[in-house]
């Protein structure tokens, strides 16, 4: 189990004020939403979690301990990150891809076993793969390519997972299978953290959400405190309906704008 934290930190955008620094600390089980227009800083301030992009200022903490000071070998085991956009730089099978999840744990020239063999095939099976197993990840359709970028994370075993819209390119079926998938890595203890443009879905799934501002603003906390259509008007610039399903929140466009905006 792994907890981030975030200290006085503050993102790097080019060509925009430094915002409000965020002070943050985000738990073994919590699932976390990052909630924002297009352009807002969502995925920068993902990579800036994950230590793929440095802070202007502040710091980010895995466990107590600042991430530059964490070898490569153990953020790797530690934290997995899935991008919202990928490029294949060799040819590889979906199998082949998957076990690169298992890499942080082999030493070098060391080939995969069986122990990574199975945890591959598990998750393969976890996210509908396994009958395309020995197909080449680039004859792939999008949705199936990001279907095997969330493999490859589930099988390195993170206890850490940045995700950054793990529901591109999937259909309606496979954003709920994704998106239970991630809730069980919670529910296991994992620390899940994901960008997302659907309001719906991180009202039904995530427990914990931040708001980003295009200005640099943010606040974040329980999602039931801040499912408040006041906010999320405010933050999308666009009128919502409001209702119930399940016992859920649903949020409807209704194609107007904010009453503080009229």
């Amino acid at each position: 189990m792994a907890t981030l934290t975030a200290q006085q930190l503050v993102m790097d955008v080019p060509g925009r004020p430094a915002g409000r620094p965020l002070d943050l600390t985000i738990e073994p089980g919590q699932r976390w939403g990052i909630l924002g227009p297009n352009g807002a800083g969502k995925t920068t301030l993902l990579h800036t979690l994950a230590g793929l992009r440095s802070p202007r200022a502040g710091q980010v903490l895995l466990d107590g301990r600042a991430l530059p000071a964490l070898s490569h070998r153990r953020l790797a085991r530690q934290r997995a990150v899935v991008f919202q956009e990928r490029q294949d730089s060799f040819p590889a099978t979906v199998m082949e891809t998957a076990l690169i999840g298992r890499h942080p744990y082999l030493s070098p020239w060391q080939w995969e076993g069986r122990e990574d063999h199975r945890r591959a095939l598990a998750a393969l099976e976890a996210l509908g793969l396994t009958p395309l197993r020995d197909r080449l990840v680039s004859t792939l359709s999008g949705g199936e390519r990001q279907r095997v970028a969330l493999a490859t994370a589930l099988t390195q075993a993170p206890s850490l997972w940045l995700v950054d819209e793990p529901t591109n390119h999937l259909d309606l079926h496979h954003q709920v299978a994704v998106m239970a998938l991630l809730a069980e890595q919670a529910d296991r203890g994992a620390a899940v953290v994901m960008c997302l443009h659907d309001l719906n879905l991180a009202a039904r799934w995530c427990d914990h959400l931040l708001l980003l501002y295009p200005d640099g603003e943010l606040c974040f906390g329980p999602a039931a405190d801040m499912l408040v259509p006041s906010a999320l008007e405010a933050l999308y610039g666009q009128r919502l309906a409001v209702g119930q399903v399940d016992g859920a929140p649903v949020f409807v466009p209704t194609g107007g704008l904010p009453a503080n905006k009229e």
